[in-house]
């Protein structure tokens, strides 16, 4: 990906804004190396496409404005920060936005969560750093008064990227991970505490950071700078234990050392714990190569498709291509050739399927670098049609 060149796909766009100048593979290796790092920094209206603070005021008088997806945060409270819902909702779960803005003005920090399913820029944004990645992600926004602290001295179970779109934010980030590789299954539990000397630098509009699971960090605004708006991105990796897990799960109806009985009478004679231990082992070694690999990679792409929002690339009334209209396959509707046991292949998408032979699969190459149905000959505009009535094709 050349970081100079005009961005000419959803993933590229995204990429763009999120790394800057960086190439793929610096950011892969970022990942990989499970380090904070402060990315290359843009100009300062460089985030806000993606969401203002008018946005949010137009969301909270919206029947969609409600708890959990809205809560509130106020590190100057006792006990935990979350501020209880019955302070700025209704009993239906509803925001009630007059107390919630007195809760705002008197130091709390709006929090809202899963806004990409309710926002078309950011939405965009997420569903091009997921084709880049391949696992879901999500964007949380975190709106903070002035001389205010929303969440205390805390880590994450995921990968973060925080875009600071308004506004300043005093940052303080720790090294190490004092509990290692955190995940959904060992969550934050407020009893770990931080180790060496933090960090501390301010973020304004048009930085970003990139925080793995398991650092430790804390914000805060100043009076001088005012409120904060800021997106935390999340990135939602799964953890090799899922992975396994998965994997285990796909295979254990076609092997039958999988489904030999575990002897877990043997658990309490300390002679048969190698024995056990190496039976383990060994059938992790057994496990098919390339092939697994292969099918686990389907099995997520399936799994992505499924359990995203669809962005379809039409609308209620977008008409059906012609012949003559040049079309591509849109890259914001997660889809996937699939390879079947059988040897046929098809196309996958959300809850959509669509059987390919050597024909289709050439077509869809074809549109994959943009073609009309005119260019593909005999069939291509039914062929077209189809994919374009479930949101799959876009004009080139």
């Amino acid at each position: 990906m050349d970081p100079h060149a005009p961005p000419t796909s959803l993933a590229e766009g995204a990429f763009a804004l999120a790394f800057g100048d960086m190439t793929v593979e610096a950011v892969l290796a970022l990942r990989e190396a499970a380090e904070w790092q402060r990315l290359p920094p843009g100009p300062a209206g460089r985030y806000q496409a993606l969401l203002a603070v008018a946005d949010l005021d137009a969301f909270l008088l919206t029947d969609a404005a409600r708890t959990p997806r809205v809560s509130m945060a106020d590190g100057s409270r006792r006990g935990g920060a979350s501020v209880p819902a019955d302070q700025f909702a209704l009993s239906s779960g509803h925001v009630d936005a007059p107390r919630l803005l007195v809760r705002f003005d008197a130091g709390a920090s709006l929090v809202v969560s899963q806004f990409h399913e309710m926002h078309g820029p950011l939405a965009r944004f997420c569903r091009g750093l997921e084709k880049l990645f391949l696992h879901p992600v999500q964007c949380n926004v975190y709106l903070t008064p002035a001389s205010a602290q929303g969440f205390r001295v805390h880590y994450d179970t995921h990968d973060v990227l925080v875009l600071q779109v308004e506004g300043e934010k005093q940052w303080r980030i720790w090294p190490g991970q004092p509990l290692p590789h955190p995940t959904r299954r060992t969550p934050w539990q407020g009893e770990v505490q931080p180790e060496g000397e933090p960090v501390e630098f301010t973020m304004t509009p048009g930085q970003a950071i990139y925080v793995p699971r398991g650092v430790m960090h804390e914000a805060r605004t100043q009076q001088s700078g005012g409120h904060s708006l800021h997106l935390t991105i999340g990135l939602m990796e799964s953890c090799w234990a899922e992975v396994l897990r998965d994997t285990l799960t796909m295979l254990e109806p076609e092997d039958a050392t999988l489904r030999e009985a575990f002897p877990s009478w043997r658990l309490g004679d300390p002679a048969a714990a190698p024995a056990l231990l190496r039976a383990m082992a060994a059938r992790l070694e057994a496990l098919p190569g390339d092939a697994t690999l292969e099918r686990l990679a389907v099995r997520m792409l399936d799994n992505l498709a499924q359990n995203r929002i669809p962005l379809p690339g039409r609308g209620l009334l977008t008409p059906p291509p012609g012949a003559a209209d040049r079309l591509r396959l849109s890259d914001a509707m997660h889809h996937h050739v699939a390879a079947l046991p059988d040897g046929r292949a098809e196309l996958r998408w959300a809850d959509g399927t669509l059987p390919l032979d050597e024909q289709g699969l050439d077509w869809l190459q074809r549109l994959d670098e943009g073609a009309s149905a005119a260019e593909l000959g005999e069939g291509g505009l039914e062929f077209c049609r189809r994919l374009a009535s479930a949101g799959l094709l876009v004009a080139a």
